[in-house]
């Protein structure tokens, strides 16, 4: 399967694909679902999204967003100063189809979304996961990024706030 960078035009199968996975998880809180509105967002100006297709369908798709100044920025949330703001990239989330789920596509978007923050000179990534989410926590483990602290986010739900320094 092959990773390909997603665009406006895919950004409707993106949210029938997030619907579709997300309207099977145990609980709400597991997955914070982005307004429709950011998936054009991302594609358009604050970031990059990347997918993988099976055949015409859809089958995973991955966010990185470059926030710049914004007030979404997670880099706030780690203390990064307001100077260094815009070096900052956060891991906004992967959806994978259960149909494609155990061949490594987390592991391989952490490391392609890790290698566009490198080229984009980024210095920080961050990312955030639900606590019961135990192979997302360890796909970002895997990648090297380490646990620093756990708070609500997103309207209350719970969050562990994982980082890795690029530079």
């Amino acid at each position: 399967m092959e990773i390909i960078r997603l665009w406006e035009q895919d950004v409707p199968q993106v949210q029938e694909l997030l619907t579709d996975v997300v309207s099977r998880l145990p609980s709400d809180a597991l997955y914070s679902t982005t307004g429709f509105d950011a998936l054009y967002e991302y594609v358009e100006q604050k970031g990059e999204m990347y997918g993988v297709y099976q055949g015409d369908a859809l089958v995973a798709y991955t966010v990185i967003a470059f926030p710049g100044l914004s007030a979404g920025n997670l880099g706030r949330e780690f203390g990064v100063p307001e100077a260094e703001l815009s070096r900052v990239a956060s891991l906004e989330g992967t959806i994978v189809h259960e149909s494609v789920r155990g061949r490594g596509l987390q592991r391989h978007f952490n490391a392609w979304r890790e290698q566009r923050a490198r080229e984009k000179d980024m210095l920080y990534l961050y990312a955030t996961v639900h606590p019961d989410n135990a192979v997302s926590r360890q796909n970002l483990e895997a990648a090297g990024l380490t646990l620093q602290f756990s708070r609500p986010m997103y309207g209350g739900l719970p969050r562990h706030c994982y980082a890795k320094k690029l530079f």
